[in-house]
């Protein structure tokens, strides 16, 4: 095994207070080995100079995690001991195995080759991953980032639960970092790791000022450059410059931060769809992101709208937002003008922002009043008081009919199964993908399509349907 998952182990066990030799020596009883078959092992003992190998037990790794896991050594059965079997390399009989084994060789490096519903079943490894992964960004430090949401995302599309190591054996994406901190879950219950990270002063901060609607993390850093710690600290210092969209953030931010469940997303649906059709009556209205992909709640909505009878209207979301004002529906607004470039595209970037004309709005949805049959009537305030609406994030995108399929499946996400299928475009099928085209570098042609089934088509992908790209 490598040096720095050895160590690991070795510490690990002898933290739980078990007796390990770095060295070969004659109060060695067990030798346990991982990915070796039993004819390997007698090899690296004979070039260790040990005329008789039978004064050891050879046991297979999982003897050693079953030890830990009791707290005391355990028997060594037969389930646990490498026998020589013609050369072969021993397998531990169990249904698990052999269901990892098989799926392990099924799996494939990008997310777009595999289908990840919401059902995850590794979720204590994934939670501690995408922490981990949080904190790189917040660092700026892409490489390690981008490692732990791909092992992240490699388990959330596994079948079954993980509960020992062989069960990730063969899989793409473990890297020794990632190898680590499973096997600490599946020993400890929890990553030290991601726990340290939760407590950090910094995560914690970065973590708050994210969540307010308009900063990033260039402005977290600034913030906390300055000593600032927490949301309420940041409002209270006076001094500060803050953008229209920042403010807005703050003023709404106990909504904006709350979930938006399924049926305010269907809410909101309504609302814009009727508005945008009384300007355009043959609009296509689509709501894309997480709702898209079968989650039950969000933090924002995102809409992508195009008109199949060609006309395009470069006034609709200014005419549709002066609605809402009209109504006293609207509460924040920034229209982004269209940036398109037809030599620009696609982009060369994997992450790139696409060059749509789109609205980043916060809008007032009503919401009914609940009536609380039990409520003390003596403590009841006056009902013109009472907030009867809640403040929700939504992002518009208007884009041109022929780029519609492209733009849908770079707005429906998942955000790595989409940087995936761009990197399995550009590295396996020599193309070009973003949110406008699909272009083949070696034809040289761009490639129409006019639905998603088309775009995978041309990709030679099986479709993947939008629940199952919650990678």
């Amino acid at each position: 095994m490598g040096m720095t998952r050895r160590t690991f182990l070795m510490e690990l066990a002898r933290r739980k207070g078990f007796r390990v030799e770095s060295e070969l020596s004659d109060s060695v009883t067990h030798i346990v080995a991982e990915n070796n078959s039993y004819p390997e092992v007698l090899d690296w003992l004979k070039r260790q100079a040990v005329g008789d190998s039978s004064r050891f037990e050879i046991l297979d790794i999982s003897w050693l995690t079953a030890c830990m896991e009791m707290g005391r050594p355990v028997d060594s059965e037969m389930k646990y001991c490498l026998v020589e079997q013609a050369g072969q390399y021993p397998s531990l009989k169990t249904p698990e195995s052999e269901v990892s084994a098989f799926t392990a060789s099924k799996v494939s490096q990008y997310s777009c080759q595999r289908k990840t519903t919401l059902n995850n079943c590794n979720k204590k490894f994934t939670d501690a991953f995408e922490i981990i992964a949080e904190n790189y960004e917040f660092k700026e430090n892409e490489i390690f980032c981008l490692e732990f949401l791909r092992a992240a995302s490699v388990l959330k599309s596994l079948p079954f639960p993980v509960t020992r190591m062989k069960d990730i054996q063969g899989l793409p994406c473990m890297g020794d970092r990632v190898r680590d901190v499973i096997e600490e879950i599946i020993e400890e219950g929890e990553s030290s790791r991601a726990k340290d990270v939760l407590n950090d002063e910094r995560y914690k901060s970065f973590k708050q000022f994210t969540s307010v609607f308009g900063v990033g993390v260039k402005t977290s850093e600034k913030w906390f450059r300055m000593g600032l710690r927490t949301v309420e600290e940041v409002k209270a210092d006076k001094t500060l410059k803050l953008s229209k969209m920042q403010r807005a953030g703050f003023l709404y931010y106990e909504d904006l931060v709350s979930c938006v469940s399924k049926a305010e997303a269907d809410a909101v649906s309504l609302i814009v769809k009727n508005t945008v059709c009384m300007f355009l009556p043959d609009a296509l209205v689509t709501i894309t992101g997480g709702f898209r992909r079968g989650k039950k709640i969000g933090h924002d909505i995102d809409f992508l709208i195009t008109s199949p009878g060609q006309r395009e209207d470069d006034e609709l979301l200014h005419k549709v937002v002066n609605l809402w004002k009209k109504q006293g529906l609207l509460l924040y607004c920034d229209i982004i003008e269209s940036t398109f470039v037809k030599e620009q595209i696609p982009s060369r970037h994997v992450d790139a922002m696409d060059h749509f004309q789109k609205c980043f709005a916060i809008l007032k949805l009503y919401q009914p009043r609940v009536d609380n049959s039990s409520y003390n009537m003596s403590k009841k305030c006056d009902m013109a008081e009472v907030k009867d609406w809640k403040a929700i994030r939504v992002d518009l995108v208007i884009t041109p009919f022929e780029q519609y399929a492209y733009a849908l499946l770079g707005w429906t996400g998942s955000r790595q199964f989409g940087r995936d299928l761009r990197r399995y475009a550009t590295h396996e099928r020599k193309m070009m993908l973003d949110n406008h085209a699909l272009y083949d570098k070696r034809k040289r042609v761009f490639l129409k399509a006019g639905s998603e089934e088309e775009i995978f088509a041309h990709l030679g992908l099986d479709y993947v349907e939008p629940w199952e790209r919650n990678a």
